[in-house]
């Protein structure tokens, strides 16, 4: 049940929060954006609704099935640490305890992560007039869809072309799980009063939520180098790897392009967030009580 509610909740979440994901992705990516509602507004001008929802199919259902593996793994393996170190699965876990568990399913995301973002970054870059702007019939995009564009990417890059950026998600979801996982733990046992074993949904979603935020707060930078590593294309080659591209990108925009889109990050993991964790306690409680 925690893989299930975990999948449940990773896809409802992901729906809500997409169109600021891909405002987020072309503000890092692409240099002549001002700012986040320059930024709407061109996408909106030039592509109407349909351009904030690019690669959104493959997106709920690649984040349903990490999300799954993310929950999953995190309660498999704070079980797992807390009977080796207590003797007791069901041990109460200490911060370190929760804090590996979260790395640990911050690791197993990435595995199957990394080819849907690959795919999710390239859809979302790619730019395609809408007819009643141009006056025209619409120019034929090099990737007609999530699928078609791994497959692209495959003929062109080969497998290896999936995995571009992993390092940069490895560093950016093991270090952003970490913290995830231990502040909602922090804040529900915070803010639940004495003699409760549950916290209550509102302190679920309050907890999830600025959970979400610091997770974010602690990933953007790696998030950035992550996208610009992905939307290298194979005839472009601009960077040799995780570091060069740290480099590159600090070299050309100064430090402050590891920021680039920190509060749009913020902005939009608040409330994916509270619908991730509110649906996933709301399906492990509903079959707890009815099955």
């Amino acid at each position: 049940m925690e893989f299930i509610a975990g999948a449940i909740g990773g896809g409802l979440s992901t729906a809500v929060g997409y169109p600021l994901d891909t405002v987020k992705v072309r503000i890092q990516t692409e240099n002549h954006y001002k700012g986040f509602w320059h930024c709407v507004q061109e996408t909106y001008r030039t592509e109407k609704v349909r351009g904030f929802y690019k690669g959104v199919t493959a997106s709920v259902l690649a984040v349903s099935v990490v999300s799954s593996v993310s929950f999953g793994t995190y309660k498999n393996c704070l079980g797992a640490i807390c009977k080796l170190r207590y003797g007791a699965a069901d041990a109460k876990p200490s911060k370190l305890d929760v804090s590996l568990a979260g790395a640990a399913a911050g690791a197993a995301r990435v595995v199957l992560t990394n080819p849907s973002e690959v795919a999710k970054v390239r859809m979302q870059t790619q730019k395609n007039s809408h007819p009643s702007i141009t006056h025209q019939p619409a120019s034929k995009p090099k990737y007609h869809g999530s699928l078609h564009c791994l497959k692209v990417i495959i003929k062109e890059e080969g497998f290896g072309g999936l995995y571009k950026g992993c390092s940069a998600l490895l560093c950016r979801d093991c270090s952003a799980s970490a913290i995830y996982f231990l502040s909602y733990s922090a804040l529900c046992d915070w803010l639940t009063p004495d003699g409760r074993n549950k916290p209550g949904f509102l302190v679920v979603l309050l907890s999830g939520g600025f959970a979400g935020v610091l997770a974010w707060g602690l990933g953007t930078p790696m998030d950035v180098i992550k996208s610009c590593m992905q939307v290298d294309e194979s005839d472009q080659h601009k960077y040799k790897g995780l570091i060069h591209c740290v480099r590159e990108s600090v070299r050309k925009e100064g430090p402050k392009v590891l920021f680039k889109g920190l509060g749009l990050n913020c902005i939009r993991a608040f409330p994916v967030n509270m619908v991730v964790f509110v649906t996933y306690e709301g399906v492990l409680r509903f079959t707890d009580h009815y099955i």
